[in-house]
């Protein structure tokens, strides 16, 4: 153990008694001025957070209503779209309504129509029925091609055998075409008949009894040729009777000769009006 390590050296601890206080005089400033910054710098730190938390919050606040404008604008423009949408779909249905409902009130119409048109067919079916029995009740009718025909078994003149036919709600016959010719041909055999033709109102103007002019007929070889003495027309079947020998066909006759004759009632006259 060294007799030197408890000597006192005079002066000393006053010495670092000195130091410590000049230590504590320079780190009081320092320690001051190291929290003033640190207090000033927490402040700034809290002023800027506070700042930025307000302009979020401006912002927030500023966003908030704009959005909501714009969704109420975008839902009103939908609902309008949507409403014109609806109205345009409600004029098409409605058009498309009345339009289908005028069609049915047609359709409805001309059933109606066809329905009364069925009807009359029918009562004219049963009235052409009718007519057919008493005319073939009647005897010497014969139907041929929609036409009843009948040839008389006596002679007249053309006024008086046409007269006979319409008390009978037909008339002298009217020759269409050669199937008909040779019909009558047929039917009359070697008699001379006559038939609705004459020229009598104008001389070489020859019409039917209808009316209608001829234009083609069927007449006999150098026919006709009387004149203004033979304005009716008769029809021979046989070239060998002695009147007129050699001669088939059409021929003029004076309008008051006596011959037998056909009348003809097509079935359209059997119609009801």
């Amino acid at each position: 153990m060294s007799h030197y390590s408890n000597v006192n050296i005079p002066g000393k601890h006053e010495m670092d008694r000195d130091d410590e206080e000049e230590m504590s005089i320079y780190a009081d400033p320092i320690n001051s001025f190291d929290v003033r910054t640190e207090t000033s710098d927490t402040k700034r730190h809290q002023t800027l957070h506070h700042t930025g938390s307000d302009c979020v919050r401006i912002r927030s606040s500023r966003a908030a209503p704009m959005c909501l404008a714009l969704m109420c604008v975008l839902l009103l423009t939908a609902v309008i779209v949507l409403c014109v949408y609806i109205h345009t779909k409600s004029t098409n249905y409605t058009e498309e309504r009345n339009e289908l409902l005028t069609r049915n009130m047609q359709l409805t119409k001309d059933r109606d129509g066809l329905s009364s048109n069925n009807q009359d067919l029918i009562k004219q079916r049963d009235q052409l029925k009718k007519e057919k029995n008493e005319l073939l009740k009647l005897g010497g009718w014969i139907y041929y091609q929609s036409s009843f025909y009948f040839i008389s078994s006596e002679s007249k003149s053309w006024t008086e055998s046409r007269r006979y036919c319409t008390e009978r709600g037909a008339d002298l016959i009217i020759i269409h075409n050669r199937e008909e010719q040779d019909f009558v041909k047929n039917i009359s055999g070697a008699a001379v008949v006559w038939i609705g033709l004459t020229d009598s109102h104008v001389e070489n103007r020859w019409k039917w009894v209808d009316g209608s002019i001829l234009t083609s007929g069927f007449w006999a070889s150098g026919e006709p040729n009387g004149g203004r003495a033979e304005n009716c027309a008769v029809t021979v079947a046989v070239p060998k009777l002695p009147e007129w020998p050699g001669l088939v066909g059409w021929i003029d006759e004076p309008c008051n000769r006596a011959y037998q004759w056909i009348c003809e009632k097509n079935i359209s006259q059997l119609i009801l009006p």
